[in-house]
């Protein structure tokens, strides 16, 4: 497993685990980063990824997808 931040951009993987405090963890899934759930990274600058779950485009710092491992 490694952080959702250390991905290649274009590669699709699957959400093995999701870190962080309850409350960090509710936001992440209720954003559809859940366990069996895939998640690709469209792109990454200044340490913020544009990611692509559930046919939604997300922002999301690197704190939080170091919080999400595949």
């Amino acid at each position: 497993m490694m952080p959702l931040s250390m991905t290649e951009e274009g590669v699709t993987n699957v959400i093995k685990k999701v870190g962080g405090k309850e409350k960090t963890r509710l936001f992440l899934e209720n954003l559809g980063f859940v366990v069996g759930g895939t998640v690709t990274v469209v792109s990454e600058a200044g340490g913020n990824l544009i990611v692509n779950v559930k046919n939604s485009r997300i922002a999301i710092g690197k704190e939080m997808a170091n919080k999400i491992l595949v």
